[in-house]
């Protein structure tokens, strides 16, 4: 009986792996960097945010100088945000992403469309911008997914 008891529980053990919960799909992995990138954004942890964008980034916005690309980008564009903020009194800026439209993922690249609202404070009193869409594509290599590209397109 110990026997079939110690055969049944090898037997068990060598399953787990296969019982395991499966993997995320490239679409959840990806959609799940631009949430981190969006978390990191609202909780003002830019270093994460930073993070999730790829060496070389382009990235177009509404404020000036509006566009930013190359080695840098991402780390420039949240320079040039916090200028602009403080020249325009915007505080307590918070990003929250809809359903999105397209999650596409082709390989190592991806493509995500998705409506996005901002809310914030300007000199005080609250400002919510309805109906905006962010599109990010992405790419993966060694380290996994990064943003290489994003728009913020203000309804």
């Amino acid at each position: 009986m110990r026997k079939m008891f110690l055969a049944l529980a090898a037997a068990l053990l060598a399953a787990a792996p296969a019982l395991a919960a499966p993997a995320p799909s490239p679409e959840a992995e990806v959609l799940a960097l631009v949430r981190q990138f969006l978390d990191s954004y609202n909780a003002g942890d830019t270093k994460t945010a930073i993070a999730a964008c790829g060496e070389q980034t382009d990235i177009i916005d509404e404020f000036p100088p509006y566009e930013w690309h190359g080695t840098g980008a991402c780390a420039t564009w949240f320079g040039d945000y916090d200028v602009d903020a403080g020249k325009n009194g915007i505080t307590d800026g918070h990003a929250t992403l809809g359903k999105p439209r397209h999650v596409d993922v082709s390989g190592d690249r991806a493509y995500v469309v998705a409506p996005a609202d901002y809310n914030y404070k300007k000199h005080g009193k609250p400002v919510r911008e309805s109906g905006s869409t962010l599109t990010v594509a992405l790419q993966k290599g060694a380290t996994g997914w990064h943003i290489i590209g994003w728009t913020w397109a203000k309804r």
